[in-house]
């Protein structure tokens, strides 16, 4: 089996890791939700070595996530776990959360589970730091966005880019306060969000 290998992943880990290097600073432990190939979890880890990083995702993903991660051969990964955001959830709390690219692969039901399921792994004044594409105000920021989700609900209807007004909302119900909300390359966003203390 060859590693999986993701282009978006590649052109979006530097500006992705520019905020993760300030904002998990002082962090030791990170759950990444949706690690889809592991490359994301390779580069983040090698480059911010003081934290250990737990990649997760959906149990057909992890033999290609293991690929990555074995050659990488980093000491701050930890093998990945199995994570369905509708199934059962790890009993560990992190001092931060990370999911690129997921709310928009995700049925919103899913959605609203996992934001629902996240202060119980969430540890007191934990991060939860998601980047992917949004709509503000019910606009696409972009054409290149709006032809992202027609192409998305042409694969499944139940996918599509998410309201960020609508994911906001979940979050301030699971009680997280947004700290910053950064522009990033090719119309996506970085969110941080924060758990009460």
């Amino acid at each position: 089996m060859d590693k999986p290998f993701s282009p978006a992943c590649a052109r979006n880990a530097e500006p992705i890791l520019a905020i993760l290097r300030e904002r998990l600073v002082g962090r030791d432990t990170v759950l990444e939700i949706g690690s889809g190939t592991g490359q994301h979890a390779v580069h983040f880890a090698a480059a911010l070595p003081w934290l250990q990083w737990q990649s997760s995702d959906r149990a057909e993903h992890l033999p290609g996530i293991r690929l990555w991660l074995d050659e990488a051969a980093l000491a701050n990964t930890l093998p990945p776990l199995a994570l369905d955001v509708d199934g059962a959830w790890p009993t560990t709390r992190y001092d931060a959360v990370f999911s690129a690219n997921t709310l928009h692969i995700l049925a919103w039901p899913s959605v609203q589970q996992l934001f629902a399921k996240l202060p119980t792994v969430l540890a007191p004044g934990g991060l939860l730091i998601v980047y992917g594409p949004f709509n503000y105000a019910g606009h696409f920021t972009s054409p290149s966005n709006a032809a992202f989700d027609a192409a998305l609900k042409a694969q499944d209807p139940a996918m599509g880019i998410r309201d960020f007004e609508a994911v906001f909302e979940l979050a301030e119900a699971a009680g997280l306060r947004l700290l910053e909300d950064h522009a990033m390359p090719a119309n996506n966003r970085c969110l941080v969000w924060q758990a009460a203390a």
